[in-house]
C-alpha cells in the first residue's frame, strides 16, 4: 500500500495529486475488501464511494468542515482517511470500531447516523447553527437516493429549498447509468449556472430591470418563463430546481478530477445545492458489481470466490417466515405483503416471484408502509407488514393513528426483534415491543422455535382480527421447544417444564435461555419452572398467578428495556412473590455479536442462574 500507508488524516491526501489519488483509489478498494472479507460488513456500498469520499476529504476543510452520511455504513473510506486505518480489522466487533459514523469516535463524524433519510435534516440544522453563530464552515449532507424515497428526506429538500441556507447535498446515485449526451450537457449548463460570474451577472441585470417601469418587468418575466421552459426540456434536475435547490450534475462519481472540480464551483454557491453523483455500486469488485444487493451488508467470505465463510444449512427466521407466509397466500387471496425496499433482509423474494402483484415495496418509507396497510385491510384485504424492529419504530404514529385507533386487521411482521448485534445501537430491536404493549387494541406474540413460529403466523393471519405483531429474532433457530407444536390461543402461555420452586418467565427467544438456567439450577436441586408467555399483550394472568403463587419466587426474563414489558408483567404478580428482573439497562445497548452483548448485560443462562442461587440459595 504505497500511498494508503501514507495517510493518517485527509491533510495527508491532500498532499497528494491526481495521478497518485487514482492509486490511492485502487489500494482502498483492496484495503476494504481485505478487511470486510475478515469482519463482516457493507461492503458494496464502500466500494461505490471510494472516489467520492476521497474528493469530499480533498475538496473540504475537515474536521472544520462537517460531513453528515445518511444512514452510515457507507462511511468505512471515511474512517480510514480520517485515522482508523489500523482500527479496521476491530469493524463492527466488540468494543471496536461502529460499522457507522460516531460522535465519540472521531471528530471527524459530525454527526451518528444508523437510519436512513435524515442527513439533509440533520446538516440543515447545523448549517443554520453555523449562521446563527455567524461561523464559516461548509456542510454537505451526503445521501443515497434510496434514501430520497423517505418522505423526511423531501421534508427537509422542501425546508432547505424555501430558505437561503447554504447547503450542500451529495445525492449519492447508484442506480442509474450516466447518459453521454444529457451528461455533457449537465456539465456545460452546470458551469453555467454555478459560475460565480454568471451568478453576479444574473442578479445585476435583474436588479436592473427591475429598476424600470413596467416594460422591465414583463421582460424579467418573459425572460423567467423562457428560462423555466428550456430547463424543464433539458435539466434533469428540475424537480430540485423547482423545490428552490440549485442542481448540478450529474456527475460521474468515479471521475476524480470532475468530482474535485464539482467540488470547487459548489462551494461558491450561496444557499442549497444539490449535486448529482452517478455512481456504482460495490464497484472495483466483480461479485459485488453483478449482485450488489447479496453484497450490500456480507458477513466473513473469500475474496478469491465471494463465497460466505459462515453459512448455514439452517434456514433463519425471516427465511422461514417468507415460506411460510407464501403458503398461506396459496390459501387465502387477500392476503398481501408489503415491505419497505427490504424484500431480501425480511424472506419475501420467494414471495415476490410467486405472486408479484400481492407485494408491495414502499421504498425507505415505514410510515407509509403502515398507513398503506390500514387502507388496505379497511377494504378487507390482510396485509402483512415485514419490518426490522429497528425501522418499525418510524411508523409509531401510524401505528397508533392509522391501524389501532379503527383496530384494523394488520399482520405486522417484526423481524430482527431483540439484541441484533454488530450493527449497534441503531439497529438493536429492543423497544418495540415496549412500546407496542402500550397501545390500545395491539396484540404480540412471540415464537420460541419454528413450529411455534409457523403456528403463529397462521393464527395472525387466519384466526386473528385487529393489529397483531409477531416480534422474531436475527438468525436461525436450533433444535424445538417442549409444547411449541401445540395450538395458539388468544392470550394463552404454556408451561413447558413444572417445578416447585421458582417460576422461570419469559417468550420468544428468551424461553431457550431460561430452559437452560432451569438445567443449571436441576444441578443444585433447584426445581424451577419454566412458562413460556407466548403473547406478551394479553398476558395469560392465571397462568402466571397459579405459577408463582406456588413457587412464590418469579424471574422475569425479557430482552427489552428495564421500562418495558418485564414491568407490566411484574404488576401481575402480588407482592408477596419474590421477584427478580432480568432485563437489558436502561441505556443504548453497542455493537458486538449478539452472544457477547447477552453475557455483557448479564441476560446469558449462566449470568442468570448466578443472580438466582446466590438471591436464593440459602433461603
Amino acid at each position: 500500500m504505497i500511498y494508503l500507508d501514507k495517510i493518517n488524516s485527509p491533510q495527508d491526501l491532500r498532499k497528494l495529486n491526481i495521478n497518485e489519488i487514482k492509486l490511492l483509489s485502487a489500494e482502498l478498494r483492496e484495503y476494504i475488501l481485505e478487511s470486510v472479507s475478515k469482519t463482516g460488513g457493507h461492503l458494496a456500498s464502500n466500494l461505490g464511494v471510494v472516489e467520492l469520499t476521497i474528493a469530499l476529504h480533498y475538496a473540504l476543510n475537515t474536521p472544520e468542515d462537517k460531513i453528515v452520511w445518511d444512514v452510515g455504513h457507507q462511511s468505512y473510506i471515511h474512517k480510514i482517511l480520517t485515522g482508523r486505518k489500523n482500527q479496521m480489522s476491530t469493524l463492527r466487533q466488540h468494543n471496536g470500531l461502529s460499522g457507522f459514523p460516531k460522535r465519540a469516535e472521531s471528530i471527524y463524524d459530525a454527526f451518528d447516523t444508523g437510519h436512513s433519510s435524515t442527513s439533509i435534516s440533520a446538516a440543515i440544522g447545523m448549517a443554520r447553527a453555523r449562521d446563527l453563530k455567524k461561523e464559516n464552515y461548509e456542510v454537505v449532507a451526503v445521501i443515497g437516493d434510496g434514501a430520497l424515497t423517505g418522505g423526511m428526506a423531501f421534508e427537509a429538500l422542501n425546508d432547505a429549498g424555501r430558505s437561503n441556507t447554504k447547503l450542500i447535498i451529495v445525492l449519492n446515485d447508484n442506480e442509474m447509468s450516466i447518459s453521454p449526451n444529457v451528461g455533457g450537457l449537465s456539465h456545460y449548463l452546470r458551469k453555467v449556472r454555478t459560475d460565480s460570474r454568471y451568478i453576479t451577472t444574473k442578479r445585476d441585470v435583474e436588479k436592473l430591470l427591475n429598476g424600470f417601469p413596467l416594460g422591465g418587468r414583463k421582460i424579467k418575466s418573459f425572460l423567467k418563463r423562457a428560462k423555466d421552459g428550456i430547463k424543464k426540456m433539458v435539466v434533469p434536475g428540475m424537480l430540485f430546481e423547482e423545490l428552490g435547490l440549485t442542481y448540478m450534475g450529474p456527475i460521474d462519481g468515479h471521475n476524480i478530477e470532475a468530482l474535485l472540480e464539482s467540488f470547487k464551483d459548489a462551494k461558491n454557491i450561496d444557499g442549497p445545492l444539490i449535486m448529482h453523483v452517478i455512481t456504482k455500486k460495490g464497484k472495483g469488485y466483480k461479485y459485488a458489481e453483478e449482485r450488489p444487493n447479496e453484497y450490500h451488508g456480507v458477513s466473513a467470505f473469500d475474496v478469491a470466490t465471494g463465497q460466505n465463510l459462515k453459512s448455514s444449512t439452517i434456514p433463519s427466521y425471516s427465511e422461514v417466515f417468507g415460506e411460510k407466509i407464501t403458503e398461506i397466500a396459496g390459501k387465502n387471496k387477500n392476503v398481501v405483503t408489503i415491505t419497505a425496499a427490504m424484500t431480501d433482509g425480511t424472506g419475501l423474494n420467494g414471495f415476490a416471484k410467486k405472486y408479484p402483484n400481492r407485494i408491495f415495496d414502499a421504498g425507505i418509507a415505514e410510515q407509509h408502509a403502515v398507513t398503506m396497510a390500514a387502507g388496505l385491510a379497511v377494504n378487507g384485504i390482510v396485509p402483512v407488514v415485514a419490518l426490522y424492529s429497528s425501522f418499525l419504530q418510524r411508523a409509531y404514529d401510524q401505528i397508533i393513528h392509522d391501524v389501532a385507533l379503527q383496530n384494523l386487521h394488520v399482520v405486522l411482521a417484526v423481524d430482527r426483534a431483540g439484541l441484533v448485534g454488530n450493527d449497534g445501537e441503531t439497529h438493536q430491536g429492543v423497544f418495540d415491543e415496549a412500546f407496542l404493549i402500550q397501545i390500545p387494541n395491539m396484540t404480540i406474540i412471540a415464537p420460541a422455535d419454528y413450529r411455534e413460529f409457523e403456528n403463529m403466523i397462521e393464527f395472525a393471519v387466519n384466526e386473528h382480527n385487529g393489529p397483531i405483531a409477531i416480534r422474531y429474532p436475527r438468525g436461525n433457530s436450533k433444535g424445538n421447544i417442549d409444547k411449541s407444536d401445540t395450538a395458539i390461543e388468544k392470550g394463552k402461555g404454556v408451561v413447558i417444564q413444572e417445578g416447585k420452586d421458582i417460576t422461570l418467565i419469559a417468550s420468544g427467544s428468551m424461553v431457550k435461555t431460561v430452559i437452560k438456567v432451569r438445567e443449571i439450577l436441576k444441578k443444585i436441586d433447584f426445581d424451577a419452572e419454566v412458562l413460556n408467555l407466548r403473547f406478551t399483550k394479553p398476558l395469560d394472568e392465571e397462568l402466571i398467578l397459579k405459577s408463582v403463587n406456588k413457587t412464590k419466587k418469579a424471574v422475569i426474563i425479557n430482552e427489552g428495556p428495564l421500562y418495558g414489558t418485564a414491568k407490566i408483567i411484574k404488576d401481575v404478580i402480588p407482592n408477596s412473590v419474590d421477584v427478580i428482573l432480568k432485563t437489558l439497562p436502561d441505556n443504548f445497548i453497542k455493537h458486538g455479536s449478539v452472544e457477547e452483548l447477552l453475557i455483557e448485560n448479564k441476560l446469558d443462562s449462566q449470568s442468570i442462574a448466578e443472580e438466582i442461587i446466590e438471591r436464593w440459595r440459602k433461603q
